[in-house]
């Protein structure tokens, strides 16, 4: 697609080669780069538990190491020393159980789970088996209630931390925000038998909307070379994000949306806590 020119716009995955304008000029990611997320959940590390040891559970792919290397990119000189386990999985593996327990034997007090949904559901399983409680830090990848936290045990899911960047449907503190009754009108009249817990039709409006204000300032300029030099240089918020979430690009910035804010469990919904904080490389 590169080498033939054709625009590739807000690819839907976080892996950092969506971000390489230099080599795949062409071609644009949308959600949080995961590089970028660890780098929140480093800094939220450092900030609130700056003694801790920590045991990372990842998969052995470009997804588990982009955050490993996000994680570098913040902890430095001091990641191999307080980085007391690092574990990793094949997506062939039928279950996480065995690397689990070898995470727990090395006591750790921070649990990074850097899996994908079903593995993720499996290791929360594991340790509430354990009954081993760290503090447990979950990529955002699986922070869906429905197809992690519920098969995993809503109450065994309690206190887990992850980062957010869209509303969540379910919660009913965005129902009085305009972007929030906006999308609803939209899904009442479009698209009125989907299910209002699930989180893709609003993914799927808002990269929509971007695509729509890319185009709103290309005007009558509709080449490939203004739509890629347009989508180079955003700059502005959506009423459908939580709001202080900017999208944002450049020429060498590839990476349109880089903040995220903390929240926890409850055991029924994620709560939102702290600031926004930006995940982009210095």
């Amino acid at each position: 697609m590169n080498n033939m020119r054709v625009p590739q716009l807000f690819v839907a995955t976080g892996a950092s080669r969506w971000g390489d304008p230099e080599h795949f000029p062409w071609t644009i990611g949308w959600q949080p780069n995961y590089r970028a997320e660890a780098r929140v959940y480093a800094t939220y590390i450092l900030q609130h538990y700056p003694n801790a040891k920590l045991g990372l559970l990842y998969q052995n792919d470009d997804f588990g190491k982009d955050y490993v290397l996000g994680l570098k990119d913040v902890l430095r000189d001091k990641y191999e020393r307080i980085v007391v386990a690092s574990i990793s999985y094949e997506v062939s593996n039928p279950t996480v159980d065995s690397q689990v327990v070898a995470i727990r034997t090395a006591n750790p007090d921070i649990f990074i789970n850097i899996a994908t949904p079903k593995f993720a559901a499996q290791a929360i399983r594991k340790l509430a088996e354990l009954d081993w409680h760290p503090v447990h830090i979950m990529t955002n990848v699986s922070a869906s209630v429905g197809a992690v936290l519920k098969p995993a045990g809503l109450d065994n899911s309690k206190g887990i931390l992850s980062a957010g960047y869209q509303m969540d449907v379910t919660d009913p503190q965005w129902d009085s925000y305009p972007g929030m009754q906006r999308f609803r009108a939209f899904m009442a009249k479009y698209y009125p038998e989907a299910d209002k817990s699930e989180s893709g039709p609003l993914t799927a409006f808002n990269v929509s909307s971007a695509l729509v204000e890319v185009l709103k300032r290309c005007g009558n300029n509709l080449t490939r070379e203004n739509v890629m030099k347009v989508v180079a240089s955003m700059d502005f918020e959506m009423d459908t994000y939580i709001p202080g979430i900017r999208i944002k690009t450049s020429p060498t910035d590839f990476y349109p949306i880089e903040q995220v804010q903390m929240m926890r469990f409850t055991g029924e919904k994620w709560q939102l806590f702290g600031p926004i904080i930006d995940g982009h490389a210095e």
